[in-house]
């Protein structure tokens, strides 16, 4: 008797709510359809401690894995995550360098941004972090992230460095004038529901928050606005698990998910910006929907695009430690 044929498939591991929806109709389900696969779905909001135990075993049960660009890094570095041959992905060619390591493509960008009460500061509202750290020009309760990931950033913006000068990251200086803005902030938010609600709620005038978060409290008609200018631009990647089950699909997979004109269909369903900037040019993104997008490039030209790289090295991975530290002093 005959075996049956089985069709392809791959398990993919996203971080789960809307997202997860939003790009299973974006992008999975006509990359399904297109190759002829079966995609089979699991959510991990932190997939680094699965990839590290079923790379353990030698066998793991997962095949590729939507996750901050640093598990790639770490992941290939370590053993856990595949190196990419880029001659398999034609579709990232026209990617620019930096959205890509050995290891990883990026899959879609978000923005940490200065976001303000529109009421509070009528016509002049904070544009930059300088603004943000002038708490005489601009008065009023502020609220970070109680992490030091764009904050360490923000405040060498705050203190003249020139955008293309941020990395290295000159520590000593960043927590110097992280020092100066900390008695001013009201709360140091720990989740992007928190953050919303700040705004939400009008008990912070101005925050750095996720542009989705944002944009999702004034469509609530919540009277907040934010900027893109010296915005932190940050993405999620694509990798695949070393000795993945399905390796072959995998990769016809993540080329396939990168193709601009399913890239295109993810800001359609999601306040999120393609990882592949081609997807600007397929005409699917309406113009105006082009503005409210992270990574379109007039916005993208804006920001600092978050040096995953240097927060992967030693340096970065020691910023944690001395964050407690400071988040903890009185």
């Amino acid at each position: 008797m005959a075996t049956p044929a089985y069709a392809e498939q791959i398990t993919f591991i996203s971080q789960g709510g809307a997202y997860q929806e939003a790009q299973t109709r974006a992008i999975l389900d006509p990359v399904a359809k297109k190759l002829g696969i079966t995609i089979n779905q699991d959510s991990s909001p932190d997939a680094w401690p699965v990839i590290k135990t079923q790379g353990a075993t030698g066998k793991p049960v997962w095949d590729v894995v939507d996750t901050p660009t640093k598990d790639c890094i770490r992941g290939g570095e370590q053993g856990l995550i595949e190196k990419l041959d880029f001659n398999k992905i034609p579709n990232a060619a026209k990617m620019p360098e930096e959205y890509k390591t050995p290891y990883s493509a990026a899959y879609e960008f978000y923005s940490s941004v200065l976001a303000y009460n529109k009421s509070k500061f009528g016509d002049n509202p904070p544009q930059s972090w300088a603004d943000f750290w002038d708490v005489k020009k601009f008065p009023g309760t502020r609220a970070l992230r109680n992490h030091p990931l764009a904050t360490l950033e923000a405040a060498l913006l705050a203190d003249g460095v020139a955008p293309d000068k941020i990395y290295p990251i000159d520590v000593d200086r960043a927590f110097k004038k992280l020092e100066e803005i900390k008695p001013y902030i009201t709360v140091w938010w720990t989740s992007g529901g928190q953050s919303a609600q700040l705004l939400s709620d009008g008990e912070v005038d101005m925050e750095m928050a996720w542009n989705g978060r944002v944009s999702a409290v004034q469509k609530e008609g919540g009277d907040v606005g934010f900027t893109f200018n010296q915005g932190f631009l940050q993405n999620t990647s694509l990798c695949i698990l070393k000795n993945a089950p399905n390796l072959e699909t995998a990769i016809e997979f993540v080329n396939e998910a990168l193709a601009p004109e399913i890239q295109a269909n993810l800001p359609l369903e999601i306040d999120y910006g393609p990882g592949n900037p081609e997807a600007f040019k397929t005409g699917k993104i309406p113009a105006e929907r082009a503005t409210e997008l992270p990574s379109a490039p007039d916005n993208a030209a804006k920001q600092v695009l978050i040096s995953t790289q240097w927060w992967s090295s030693p340096e970065g991975e020691a910023v944690q430690k001395r964050w407690a530290e400071f988040i903890q002093k009185p």
